[in-house]
């Protein structure tokens, strides 16, 4: 059966995109190469930082170049487009604008997955980068389908794992880490936990936690998959 081709807006970080690539080759009921689903692939490392333009408020806009790379998945094929940072999705408005094919919001997506199996007005933990607290862009989406983000008291911890992974790989002290934190948001009252950073990703299956863990890269990878065999 043909499948639809997926544009995926990558580099950051690299080796999230190839994980999320991976988890939709693992996704996939294949018994030979024609089986599986068409990825077109930017794996553009030259974005800029997400973390200087939304934290630091410093550096060029990556939204424009996010659009650029929207366009040229577009022109190439792509009849969906999925991005593997979760901080990267304050710039997709620029997204949807430059390009004429769905873009699959992990965010949007993540939120109403959530929302379909905790209470309404449940505390949902999330482990991010500082960026996504600063902008609110799961504490929005989250309130639209009626629930809470919690977040650390300190989240400059959450930082330094993310630039350790980036720069050395995941290690058993990144998951360490990852699962201290998850320890402190349930203390917080979190019903539920949100891995919505791609650097934790690589490690979110591996994190210990006394309540249900949703990765958001996960759920944009099944919504791919659903839309290329649709």
């Amino acid at each position: 059966m043909a499948k639809r081709k997926i544009g995926i807006l990558g580099g950051m970080g690299p080796e999230a995109t190839v994980l999320m690539m991976q988890r939709i080759i693992a996704g996939t009921d294949a018994s030979d190469d024609c089986d599986h689903v068409p990825l077109i692939v930017d794996n553009n490392t030259q974005v800029p930082s997400r973390i200087d333009a939304l934290v630091h408020e410093a550096g060029e806009d990556p939204g424009v170049v996010l659009a650029e790379m929207a366009r040229g998945l577009s022109a190439a094929g792509a009849e969906a487009l999925i991005m593997p940072c979760n901080t990267a999705h304050h710039y997709a408005p620029q997204i949807i604008e430059a390009s004429d094919v769905p873009f699959l919001n992990m965010v949007e997506l993540t939120a109403r997955k959530i929302a379909s199996e905790v209470a309404s007005g449940a505390l949902v933990g999330i482990l991010a980068s500082p960026a996504v607290r600063k902008t609110g862009l799961f504490e929005r989406t989250l309130a639209e389908v009626g629930l809470q983000a919690v977040y650390l008291s300190e989240d400059a911890t959450l930082l330094r794992i993310i630039q350790d992974v980036k720069a050395h790989g995941p290690s058993a002290a990144s998951r360490a880490s990852l699962t201290f934190a998850a320890e402190e948001l349930v203390e917080m009252g979190a019903a539920a936990l949100l891995v919505a950073c791609t650097e934790f990703s690589l490690q979110s299956r591996e994190i210990e936690a006394a309540v249900p863990i949703t990765d958001s890269l996960d759920v944009v990878v099944q919504a791919a998959l659903q839309f290329a065999q649709s």
